[in-house]
């Protein structure tokens, strides 16, 4: 099929660019949108007859399939968890890369390969920068990853392997985030920012998709930095409620690390915008955003789902990890933080707390939970 290229559109002044431009925000500070995009989801027996990749949602996209770009990123399994018979497992890090970030890494690859960049620039915590650089490397464009000198060894080789140029810079993750955009200032460069660009939550959306194929839950539970996942799946969500293949929005439960949990600490305050905080270095690094870029918007989604967002504790993710492990599932500490939220809504050991109080009644029903990074990216 035909695709034409949905344009961007700031969400604070309205302003709209063509995506042609490489412009990643808009001058006023507003972060951008995919604007007037008609996405539309194919019927049931129409998607039978199609392979098991996210491009199945080919009319939902904003980029057409390039075969040579695609990994065969999407379609992760879901299966029950152990010991919790209301609870399931989507197995995101069964990815080609390993994370959830294939599916928005291959909207901007095509992207780009679309566009004829001639270099990428990003910066990450690790998985989207493995993700990115995979990706670059199927199309040939050299590839720049700015990440924090902490960053797991394991990540790090990843994106080496790919061929990336990674630099390690010194500080945490917004320091990264300042380097890589002004690195993106060059001329040749177009920043290919996982939280800034909207056409990547159109590939993370698809994760809502699957799920309406595979048993829509009542309840889903992602981890939460920048919230790409997590916003992925709402508009996932909304698109299906608008076209009625739901009756309603599943309730969303973000989770953070409560060394760095902004927008926990917002949920629990009950503001609309992220908290002011000074992080502290903590396992789940893959989620540790102290600023995230789309915070008021994270919010607002799972606010309007009925959810909230809650903190777990590093020795909590540590323990949750390891009762993965003994279970089949050998995940990266980030991907753990769910599971901490389950288990402690389920034994009680939750603090009080109004964000806590919103979410254990939906923590302790029927859910589907996400682990989005494997184990060898973060052995430790």
């Amino acid at each position: 099929m035909s695709h034409q290229l949905p344009p961007l559109r700031c969400t604070r002044c309205h302003t709209e660019f063509p995506v042609q431009s490489l412009v990643w925000h808009c001058p006023c500070g507003g972060v951008l949108d995919v604007a007037d995009f008609g996405a539309r989801l194919p019927a049931r027996s129409e998607l039978a007859t199609r392979p098991a990749t996210l491009w199945r949602y080919a009319e939902a996209l904003p980029v057409p399939e390039l075969a040579e770009v695609s990994l065969g990123e999407g379609m992760t399994p879901v299966v029950p968890a152990v010991g919790l018979p209301d609870a399931r497992v989507k197995l995101e890090f069964l990815s080609p890369t390993l994370s959830f970030k294939d599916r928005g890494a291959v909207m901007l690859a095509t992207l780009a390969k679309l566009l004829g960049v001639r270099r990428l620039i990003a910066d990450s915590s690790g998985n989207a920068g493995t993700a990115l650089s995979a990706y670059a490397a199927r199309i040939g464009v050299p590839c720049e990853i700015y990440v924090p000198a902490s960053t797991s060894p394991g990540k790090l080789g990843q994106m080496r392997a790919h061929g990336a140029d990674v630099h390690l810079v010194e500080g945490n993750r917004e320091d990264a985030a300042r380097a890589a955009k002004a690195a993106a200032e060059a001329p040749d460069a177009s920043y290919a920012s996982h939280m800034f660009h909207p056409y990547f939550l159109h590939g993370t959306k698809t994760f809502a998709f699957e799920l309406w194929e595979q048993g829509m839950p009542e309840t889903v539970v992602l981890p939460v930095g920048h919230g790409t996942l997590l916003l992925g799946a709402y508009l996932g969500f909304q698109e299906l409620l608008a076209q009625q293949l739901i009756p309603r929005l599943p309730v969303i439960i973000g989770v953070q690390s409560a060394n760095c949990g902004p927008l926990a600490a917002a949920a629990d305050a009950g503001s609309p915008s992220p908290a002011v905080i000074t992080p502290v270095p903590t396992r789940a690094e893959g989620i540790a955003i102290a600023e995230p870029a789309r915070g008021e918007a994270i919010l607002a989604a799972v606010a309007a789902t009925g959810g909230t967002i809650l903190g777990v504790t590093d020795d909590q993710v540590h323990t949750a990890r390891a009762e993965l492990a003994a279970s089949g599932f050998y995940v990266e500490p980030t991907s753990a933080v769910c599971w901490a939220a389950i288990q402690a809504a389920r034994t009680g050991t939750a603090p009080a707390s109004p964000a806590w109080a919103t979410a254990t009644p939906h923590l302790t029903g029927p859910l589907t939970l996400a682990l989005s990074g494997a184990g060898l990216k973060s052995p430790n």
